[in-house]
């Protein structure tokens, strides 16, 4: 039996992912749901956020390794962005407009900054 091995620099990033569907579901899922009483949705959400943990816990242990904080925390805003826009359209049914992809598209700028400093 052979294994697969990940390079430190993309467990990570393919942890967080996991991880941001999860946080997604759980953030945001329940607003299918407003006929479920309050309590029942964040008992939900609770247990549904234990598996993003699961993931994000190790995916930043991992990605110590290689990236800084700061790194790792911009990996995961631009990951949450991308799987936010996805959960968004396909299981909320609220479109994206324009005005969401500048905003979107300006945190990207920023992440850029964060990968490509310090300027001088």
């Amino acid at each position: 039996m052979s294994s697969i091995a990940i390079p430190a620099s993309v467990a990570p990033i393919l942890l967080l992912t996991i991880s941001n569907i999860f946080m997604t579901f759980a953030w945001y899922g329940h607003l299918n749901y407003k006929s479920w009483p309050l309590w029942l949705v964040v008992i939900a959400s609770w247990g549904i956020a234990f598996f993003e943990y699961c993931f994000a816990v190790p995916a930043n242990r991992i990605g110590h390794e290689v990236y800084s904080a700061a790194e790792l925390k911009t990996i995961q805003e631009v990951i949450t962005l991308t799987v936010f826009a996805g959960f968004s359209i396909w299981f909320l049914k609220e479109p994206l407009t324009i005005n969401h992809a500048v905003g979107f598209g300006l945190i990207i700028a920023g992440a850029f900054f964060v990968f490509h400093g310090p300027i001088r």
